[in-house]
């Protein structure tokens, strides 16, 4: 506008009146164009303070550099609050779901997942089976039933998911207690691990089925590739590797010791629930 204001005498010719004209629109001229440069000079420095200089990209090399300015960014980037324990935090598995039976599957799975294989094996040998998932449950974990006769339980069944820890005969008492208890002659006691000599000579003079992991996998082994098939995926069913509070039936969460920072599993309902297990090396190893 202002060199519009500038330049109109020219084109106004020299006529006098004109010529008033003209002279009366230069100052005006001059000031618009003033103003008109400053207004782009802080239009300039506007955007050169707002202006993110960014790294020349080398298409040759692309990974390369984008990978170099992501190193030169993150180091700016404050980073993220703590978060604290909490009951949704997973406790990744050791290795993948195993694709067969063997040992391992034993220890990679929670107390709570060798329950219900031991009740599934029992379920495909024909009985009803019945589980105490959790709270007391008296000696018992699952109760079987005569799929021909109702009423009454036939027998019963205690489960032992142990890493290494033999079974003692001081168990194998209780257990008898509790089928005496129940009027039951038939009780079988599984476990991952193995039994004392003292606790097999005492199940076998009362007609108690000691059945240890070796036992177990025999069993197992024994069935139809689809029956085994079909443990395995009971076995690994879920968040096989998290164990089940005992008492309140639900998932247990990882936490940290205030004093020492061990890890251990603890109830979800603390403080209600002060039910905790060790965190072994193995997941699923309680």
């Amino acid at each position: 506008m202002g060199l519009i204001f500038l330049l109109l005498p020219a084109m106004l010719g020299t006529r006098p009146v004109m010529n008033a004209v003209g002279e009366g629109l230069r100052m005006p001229g001059w000031f618009a164009l003033g103003v008109g440069v400053a207004l782009l000079a802080l239009h300039w420095l506007v955007r050169q303070r707002s202006a993110v200089k960014l790294p020349k990209v080398d298409r040759r090399n692309t990974p390369h550099r984008v990978s170099q300015i992501i190193s030169q960014v993150e180091p700016t980037l404050e980073p993220p609050a703590r978060i604290a324990d909490s009951p949704g935090a997973a406790f990744a598995p050791a290795h993948e779901r195993l694709t067969r039976w063997s040992p391992e599957v034993f220890a990679a799975i929670e107390w709570r997942r060798f329950e219900a294989v031991v009740e599934a094996l029992f379920a495909q040998a024909g009985f009803e089976t019945r589980a105490t998932t959790h709270g007391a449950d008296g000696g018992v974990d699952v109760w079987l039933h005569s799929r021909h006769a109702g009423g009454a339980p036939v027998g019963v069944v205690q489960c032992k998911h142990w890493q290494g820890k033999p079974v003692p005969v001081s168990a194998m008492r209780e257990f008898f207690g509790v089928m005496a208890s129940h009027g039951l002659k038939r009780g079988t006691y599984a476990t991952t691990s193995r039994f004392t000599s003292e606790a097999l000579a005492f199940a076998n003079a009362n007609g108690i089925n000691a059945q240890d992991g070796d036992g177990l996998l025999k069993l197992i082994a024994a069935r139809t590739p689809e029956q085994q098939a079909a443990l395995l995926a009971t076995a690994f069913e879920g968040e096989y590797w998290r164990p089940t509070c005992a008492s309140c039936g639900v998932k247990m969460a990882e936490r940290t010791a205030r004093g020492t920072g061990k890890r251990f599993w603890g109830c979800v309902n603390f403080p209600r629930c002060k039910a905790t297990l060790p965190m072994a090396r193995t997941p699923g190893a309680a």
